[in-house]
């Protein structure tokens, strides 16, 4: 079976980062360990558009893309007709929307935060198992999908997700920066690098005692990197293991909140 682990991305590698070099890599085995491919960019193409009024009923309810693996959209109850921020939410390994949004509870509808949950194409996303491919497609048609029927803020569009949905929400936000103005990781692993785009701010958490991704060697050491390529980083750590415990969702989901700017 496989676990919500992953590996850490070594310093040659963020040098490829850094560099804009789109190229297969190998990840040390601190948490595990992956390979990607160059096959795919993980671009995203959907964009929101201007005019577009929001349709959507407020709550939760199946974007109706596909059997069984679907997407969820989660309207807050605060909503109007003014644009809304809009959150990509990225479940972990072996899991789906539906358990996304219950850890998360109401600190996204507390923050005002329209979600898409989309579930991943297989049991984790497809970088996590080697490249970018059809969950990056799918994801793509969620948005469009959310686009044509909500009100979206440009300037308050974020990813975020927990264990390989994180490590997979840092992934796309650096390669799609100029959709995504800030990403939120809960308990990541690793980094499937690709050319990146856009300069987005990153929120990061990680329990001191994650028996699954290791505190210093995951999300400890993601952070600092990405301080280091000059990244606006926001760390948290908590006394805890691999969890979103709730003043940490709660923080996370304010700051998402935010504007960008």
């Amino acid at each position: 079976m496989h676990h919500d682990t992953g590996a850490q991305m070594t310093r040659r590698q963020f040098g490829a980062l850094t560099a804009s070099v789109v190229a297969s890599v190998t990840f040390a085995e601190a948490c595990g360990g992956t390979e990607a491919s160059a096959a795919d960019d993980g671009r995203i193409a959907a964009r929101p558009k201007t005019g577009t009024r929001t349709t959507a009923e407020r709550g939760s309810h199946a974007l109706g893309l596909g059997e069984g693996r679907d997407a969820t959209l989660q309207i807050p109850a605060s909503a109007s007709d003014a644009p809304v921020p809009l959150l990509l939410l990225l479940h972990g390994a072996n899991g789906g929307a539906a358990g996304i949004l219950r850890r998360l509870g109401k600190a996204a509808d507390d923050a005002g935060l329209a979600v898409l949950a989309p579930d991943s194409r297989g049991r984790t996303w497809d970088a996590v198992e080697g490249s970018y491919g059809r969950d990056v497609v799918f994801l793509n048609r969620a948005l469009e999908r959310v686009f044509d029927t909500v009100a979206v803020d440009p300037r308050r569009i974020a990813v975020g997700g927990f264990s390989d949905g994180a490590s997979y929400a840092v992934s796309l936000g650096l390669i799609n920066g100029d959709l995504f103005g800030k990403i939120a990781a809960f308990s990541p692993g690793f980094i499937v690098p690709r050319q990146p785009h856009g300069r987005p701010r990153i929120f990061i958490s990680h329990g001191t005692e994650d028996q699954i991704l290791p505190f210093d060697q995951c999300g400890k050491q993601i952070a600092s990197d990405l301080k280091r390529l000059q990244y606006d980083v926001t760390f948290r750590d908590f006394r805890g293991g691999h969890d979103i415990p709730p003043d940490i969702a709660a923080a996370g989901m304010r700051w998402l909140a935010e504007p960008a700017g």
